[in-house]
């Protein structure tokens, strides 16, 4: 029996694979880069892991996975469905604001009541991995940020059409999101451990943060820099690291 090998349908196999694996590994760096800026759910994941330890944390984390997968799936199959949520966006920024005002109160009320020791809001008796899909489901800014990558992998051929597709981003999306996540969440219990004596000073400087959040938030809602905005010109956050994405592409092409 004399076997052939077929090279075109080898060749073939590769780019399908290699393509598969590019979908994969851009949801992973897109979503693990847009996690590492300071923001509401990492520094809530990291005053977590502060005050009540990792594994409340990780569970926080992979909560917060949730809505994030939620969004890209609609995103890349409802774009136009999305567009004309305006009421719904401008409820939820809403929403948003008063939860970023509420934990800058909780820590400074942390940070000036020495006995506290605990952002209370984020250290209640509501499941940790339930509360992260709260926090980050009401954040409507996850919404134009999925859906301007979303358009830009359509655009560059990236992505298509197909469950495959879809599944295999949307799976490389969880992982970069609680991949970055972590990056907040051990280097919160580094801080925690070299300053454990003075912890109200982390609670002042994490109440300071979600304090200038807060004032950025009203300034964007103010200035119709807000979730409707974005959604028009979604190049706006994709501008920031699109460059790096596309060397990822290029190299794996």
């Amino acid at each position: 029996m004399v076997f052939t090998f077929d090279v075109s349908r080898f060749s073939c196999l590769k780019s399908f694979m290699l393509k598969l694996l590019r979908i994969f590994f851009a949801g992973i760096l897109i979503s693990f880069i847009g996690m590492l800026p300071l923001g509401t759910q990492n520094l809530a994941a990291m005053q977590i892991a502060v005050s009540d330890g990792l594994q409340p944390a990780i569970l926080f984390a992979l909560g917060m996975v949730v809505p994030d997968v939620i969004y890209v799936m609609i995103t890349l199959l409802a774009m136009q469905w999305i567009q004309r949520q305006k009421k719904v966006f401008k409820a939820l920024e809403w929403v948003t604001l008063a939860i970023v005002v509420a934990l800058a109160i909780a820590n400074f009320y942390a940070a000036l009541h020495p006995a506290v020791h605990k952002n209370v809001l984020l250290s209640n008796s509501l499941p940790k991995f339930l509360l992260g899909i709260v926090i980050n489901g009401v954040n409507p800014m996850q919404i134009p940020f999925w859906f301007g990558w979303s358009t830009i992998l359509f655009t560059k051929k990236v992505l298509e059409p197909r469950w495959k597709h879809y599944s295999l981003y949307a799976a490389g999306v969880a992982i970069g999101m609680f991949a970055g996540t972590a990056v907040f969440i051990f280097g919160g219990r580094l801080i925690a451990d070299q300053i454990s004596n003075n912890q109200n000073v982390l609670y002042f400087l994490v109440g300071g943060i979600f304090t200038v959040t807060a004032l950025i938030q009203v300034w964007k809602m103010r200035r119709n820099k807000d979730t409707e905005h974005k959604l028009a010109y979604p190049e706006e956050i994709t501008a920031t690291f699109e460059k790096t994405v596309d060397e990822f592409i290029n190299q794996t092409e």
